[in-house]
């Protein structure tokens, strides 16, 4: 059997191409599962405090890159350069912001986590939804997940996971419930509040394969929202709606 590397990367729709990557056709470096591995040429990837300083290894902050951009970059946005500069440019004066957070390790490697808003607050604690769901996509009958904070009275947030389950698995919604609610509790502790599972047959997603998570946390927290243009499917959300509405969960309960 032929051994092929498995590469991650990561970049944005914003950049046209990736800004973390490990280059084969150039020098191919020894992965490690969970990174993008190194900075594209052209970019200067920094982490930020919420200062704008620079952060030591291994601290977790905000991934800002260095201006100016190299070619291929979005320069602005259609009819809207205010905005443009308003969303990217201003947060950190002389770096384009990402809006996602992570890590460089030791050894350069960095670790993107999550967005930015991803982060709840859940009874002054500030968690990671993106790190529970790494926890709870690593159970064996789950396919696909998004774990989402919703509003809750006594904690302000509590995180809940939308879970679709792989083909031919049989197990009840309330065993996956007690099994992930473990999980969650050993690897990160019982301050995540994680005890809510909803099992579903799809999430919404962009055309492009990303999980609408800010469209699914105003759903949940029944708040207005108006379906964004790149959505794959609209019935999704109504799907959705009824769903929470019927378990009773965050505007609903």
């Amino acid at each position: 059997m032929t051994q092929v590397p498995v590469i991650d990367h990561w970049w944005q729709t914003e950049s046209g191409s990736p800004m973390l990557a490990n280059s084969a056709g150039v020098a191919l470096k020894p992965t490690k599962p969970g990174s993008a591995t190194i900075p594209v040429f052209g970019f200067d990837i920094q982490i930020l405090g919420k200062d704008g300083k620079q952060l030591p290894a291994n601290e977790e902050g905000i991934v800002a890159v260095k201006l100016p951009l190299p070619p291929g970059c979005l320069p602005t946005l259609w009819g809207d350069t205010q905005r443009f500069k308003a969303s990217y440019l201003s947060h950190f004066d002389g770096y384009y912001f990402s809006g996602d957070g992570g890590y460089m390790d030791e050894d350069g490697y960095y670790f993107i986590t999550g967005r930015i808003d991803d982060v709840i607050n859940v009874a002054g604690h500030r968690l990671s939804t993106a790190e529970m769901e790494e926890v709870v996509a690593s159970h064996h009958a789950v396919a696909e997940c998004a774990v989402i904070g919703v509003k809750d009275e006594l904690k302000g947030q509590i995180p809940v996971g939308f879970i679709i389950l792989k083909s031919g698995v049989e197990i009840s919604g309330e065993d996956l419930e007690k099994e992930l609610i473990q999980m969650v509790r050993e690897e990160i502790g019982a301050v995540a509040a994680f005890k809510k599972v909803v099992v579903t047959q799809k999430l919404p997603k962009t055309r492009s394969g990303k999980i609408l998570r800010k469209t699914m946390r105003n759903i949940t927290d029944n708040k207005p929202f108006t379906p964004p243009s790149t959505i794959e499917d609209t019935s999704v959300l109504g799907e959705l709606k009824e769903l929470v509405k019927s378990k009773k969960i965050g505007g609903f309960s």
